[in-house]
């Protein structure tokens, strides 16, 4: 079922209306009030310190672990993985990236389960195709994995995250998930307290799902007894993580000051009442995206447009009526101020605000000689907003999509490429033009993505969209299309998830299409939906876990 916007009949909206019933969700209010607009920003000579604490910190650390590459490779893996649960690898990029193109050329297949998966992980995780095969010499002569190696929790353990770097045909990977998951949950309560946290941590979030910087804060209190084997190095790496932690948290906490002024500044909470009024927690799903201070001008850009695309999804989706949301899409499309006039009021307001975020977009990249990504900017909110007319249509025509259907418009609608590719715009000169060509050409990660992101949501959300007037979720359309129960919808849709996080895991084997800093916005995306869609919508009805994360990333520093 095609929309053809050109076709559309538009009529200015006439004087005299009867009252208009519409759609509303009864989103609850912000739950933070204004505590965030405030930031109590510390003296510049604590700050000062603190960043020469961290200067002087990293020093140690890279002379610690990087001084000798070519001796005790289990070492220096357990040190690269402790770093990067930290969260403190990005200041070691290039010297992490020299040890394991050393480590790949030598022979991962030694030792026991837990240094071969995790010499397997940190290279898959790198880019590096490493044959899943040097699992092979933990399975008996059966066929069967050793039953000796249940005993072996750390190395039960190393093999379960190593298994979520699987891609597709890889067959003991699969029943290396199964084995390890059913020895776990088994063990998980039978174990010394830091590594029970862990197991328990692992099955519910494996390492590759999960944000960064929300595990590098709960990592830090397991990390003392996970890694007492590592001496002096473990000492310098925690208090470097924990003061670098804190550092970083100040900033975020500075950019959600202002970003929150903007927001009340708009307004919106009265103008648009209708709409979710969740600055701080889209400010939240953006850190996860992005926490390094080097990318605060995209995680500026994007937390603006991630808030204006949600209070758009709020007008097709909860508000507006059919006949004005053909004039606004049609305004979008057509990209001129002077359609603003067409508009009814409340759309005015959405619709200047739409333009002042583009113009503050171009302003910046003219600036910085890159003025041609605010054209993929504004292609990418056009075609959102196609989309969701596409959707409002079926509603008004109670029309119930094939599954193929569906997944074409809603599949593109859930929001990812849009979010992707305005994340590009404020990276800095790592992302080139082709880059964005490469997005707008829907590649597999992409695909991949929006797939996760659209069926874990309706997973979630379908029971809470059918208390009102809304559009066939995935699942009706699939139950209906071939005739099965929900329970075997669901069984379907998690397997189509599984299999996507396997196209996104394939996607990083080098060579790479686009430069690995590009990849990893839209895997840090995908964990961040995993986060907030897996059991609840966290996000349109916030609960406790995203109420725990906005404490651990922007309210409470780290002891130190």
């Amino acid at each position: 079922m095609s929309i053809q916007l050109a076709s559309l009949s538009i009529q200015a909206p006439q004087t005299a209306k009867p009252e208009i019933l519409r759609r509303t969700a009864n989103y609850h209010p912000c739950i933070w009030g204004d505590q965030f607009i405030n930031y109590d920003s510390q003296d510049t000579m604590t700050q000062a310190l603190r960043q020469e604490q961290v200067d002087q910190l990293k020093v140690v650390v890279r002379r610690e672990v990087f001084r000798n590459t070519s001796s005790d490779f289990s070492h220096q893996m357990k040190l690269i993985d402790a770093m990067q649960r930290l969260g403190v690898a990005y200041h070691f990029e290039t010297e992490i990236e020299n040890a394991l193109e050393h480590m790949q050329h030598t022979s991962v297949r030694d030792g026991d389960l837990y240094n071969v998966a995790l010499g397997f992980r940190l290279l898959r995780e790198h880019g590096y195709n490493v044959s899943s095969g040097i699992f092979n010499k933990f399975k008996d002569a059966n066929g069967n994995f050793k039953e000796g190696l249940t005993s072996d929790l750390p190395g039960m353990l190393s093999f379960y995250e190593a298994t979520h770097l699987r891609m597709h045909g890889e067959d003991i990977l699969e029943d290396g998930l199964f084995f390890t998951t059913a020895h776990l949950e088994f063990s998980a309560n039978d174990v010394n307290h830091a590594l029970a946290a862990q197991i328990t941590q692992a099955l519910e979030r494996p390492l590759r799902k999960h944000p960064e910087r929300l595990y590098a804060r709960s990592y830090m209190s397991i990390f003392p007894n996970d890694h007492k084997t590592l001496h002096h190095e473990a000492v310098a790496l925690l208090k470097l993580a924990k003061l670098d932690f804190n550092l970083v948290q100040s900033l975020h906490k500075k950019e959600l000051s202002e970003i929150t002024r903007w927001w009340k500044e708009l307004n919106f909470e009265r103008e648009l009442p209708f709409a979710r009024n969740r600055i701080v927690e889209l400010y939240f799903w953006i850190v996860g995206v992005f926490f390094e201070p080097q990318y605060s001008t995209a995680r500026h850009f994007l937390t603006k447009g991630i808030a204006i695309i949600s209070v758009l999804d709020d007008i097709y989706d909860a508000y507006g009526t059919f006949e004005e949301l053909k004039i606004f899409t049609e305004a979008i499309q057509r990209w001129d101020v002077d359609c603003i006039d067409e508009l009814p009021d409340y759309m005015k307001i959405f619709y200047r605000t739409l333009f002042n975020f583009c113009n503050e977009i171009e302003v910046a990249m003219v600036t910085q000689g890159t003025s041609y990504r605010v054209h993929y900017a504004k292609e990418v909110i056009k075609a959102q907003a196609r989309l969701y007319f596409a959707e409002a249509q079926w509603l008004h025509e109670n029309y119930i999509p094939s599954m193929d259907e569906y997944m074409q418009v809603s599949v593109r609608s859930v929001g990812n490429t849009l979010l992707s590719t305005i994340s590009l715009v404020g990276m800095g000169d790592i992302v080139t033009k082709e880059a964005f060509e490469w997005l707008a050409n829907d590649p597999k990660i992409l695909r991949a993505s929006n797939i996760i992101f659209r069926l874990m949501d309706d997973l979630v959300s379908s029971k809470f969209e059918k208390e009102r007037e809304h559009i066939s979720s995935s699942i009706d359309c699939y139950m209906k299309q071939h005739g099965v129960s929900e329970k075997e919808t669901v069984v379907v849709f998690n397997k189509k998830v599984a299999d996507s996080w396997k196209d996104i895991n394939e996607e990083f084997l080098r060579p790479t299409d686009v430069p690995m800093p590009v990849l990893t916005r839209i895997l840090n995306l995908t964990r961040v939906v995993d986060l907030l869609y897996k059991g609840e919508d966290e996000y349109t009805r916030v609960g406790k876990v995203m109420k725990d994360g906005v404490a651990s990333l922007l309210i409470d520093p780290v002891p130190l």
